[in-house]
């Protein structure tokens, strides 16, 4: 169907949500349960453990005795008490990832911890709906050291509905900050699927939301194609894209037509659809393209496209440039599980 579509329900026994873009898989959040001990999102207080001299960060007690690491260390002392969100996935056999940036996140607004101050999205651009926005916050926080970031799905929603979250999200910081002493203790948990595609998916609004016992076919079949390896690109070419222990390899191939414009075609193809497949999937960290040949020239044409599909992308991605054998290197944040793995642990 055309439209934004999102489709509620469980897969491999799991609760999920899927986001369709005029049919295709656009997004899927699954529950990561018992895979992982915090999920990216949860608000956790630890207590520094030990400073890692030369690496500017610290490892902290987390609760049930897991361990995470937070980069910054700045003004923290080995025994003392932070409260931390949790950044990311950890590697098997690695602390959790964590920040000292920690947000309480709506629908319309994000609430920040020790961040004062409103700030509007950049998204919203109306200039009248800017200050109104900003003068909500402002009566928001009443003065209170919060700060709030308006999301651009406020930009058309309803004033009493933005007034209400940032409400609840104010008071659930500052009840937060004011809970930092104490053992480690896990304050507030990752939202659920439905929850975070409320959340994330607010914009532009949905046009039909639907809840499932399972997830319907055609969402089903989308997921058993992002878990091959192999991705169809137009003109008989493909795509492998391979997860290894040190880094994610995606390799470029044309397939029968071997010619310099069927090279670029498959190329600009596989930049294009790339931040798609790696969220679906959930692949992050160092990543390694072996495009189809190119001349040096049509490498400023590719780099052009990897850029505009990152940007438009939201999660955090490095693209580091081509290295001197002619391969493409890239990192993106580890910000989810890897879906095979949370489909193969049914």
């Amino acid at each position: 169907m055309k439209g934004r579509q999102i489709a509620l329900g469980q897969i491999s026994g799991r609760e999920a949500a899927a986001l369709l873009v005029d049919g295709q898989l656009e997004d899927i959040i699954v529950d990561p349960a018992e895979l992982t001990p915090f999920a990216p999102g949860a608000i956790l207080r630890g207590r520094v453990n030990r400073l890692m001299k030369g690496q500017g960060g610290v490892f902290v007690t987390l609760p049930d005795g897991a361990s995470g690491y937070l980069r910054d260390r700045s003004g923290l002392r080995e025994g003392q008490a932070v409260l931390a969100q949790v950044a990311g996935v950890a590697e098997a056999g690695k602390a959790v990832p964590l920040t000292a940036r920690v947000l309480i996140r709506g629908r319309y607004g994000i609430a920040t911890l020790g961040v004062p101050g409103v700030n509007v999205s950049r998204a919203i651009r109306d200039a009248d709906r800017r200050e109104a926005l900003q003068s909500l916050g402002d009566d928001a926080l009443a003065g209170r050291e919060i700060g709030l970031i308006l999301r651009s799905a406020a930009e058309h929603a309803d004033d009493s509905d933005i007034a209400d979250e940032l409400t609840d999200s104010i008071a659930l910081a500052a009840a937060i900050a004011a809970d930092l002493e104490g053992a480690p203790e896990l304050l507030l948990d990752a939202p659920s699927p439905a929850d975070a595609a409320w959340r994330d998916w607010a914009e532009p609004a949905p046009d039909v939301v639907e809840e499932f016992d399972d997830l319907p076919d055609d969402v089903l079949d989308a997921v058993q194609a992002v878990l091959s390896p192999r991705l169809a690109l137009p003109g008989g070419a493909f795509a492998l894209i391979e997860p290894t222990s040190a880094l994610i390899a995606v390799d470029v191939n044309t397939g029968p037509d071997t010619s310099p414009a069927a090279a670029l075609k498959a190329n600009i193809a596989l930049a294009r659809d790339l931040p798609r497949q790696l969220r679906l999937r959930g692949l992050g960290g160092q990543i390694v393209i072996d495009f189809a040949p190119i001349s040096k020239r049509e490498r400023g044409t590719l780099d052009q496209e990897l850029k505009k599909a990152f940007r438009s992308d939201g999660a955090d991605a490095v693209l580091t440039g081509w290295t001197t054998m002619g391969l493409f290197e890239m990192s993106r944040k580890r910000d989810r599980m890897p879906l095979a793995l949370l489909l193969e642990a049914e």
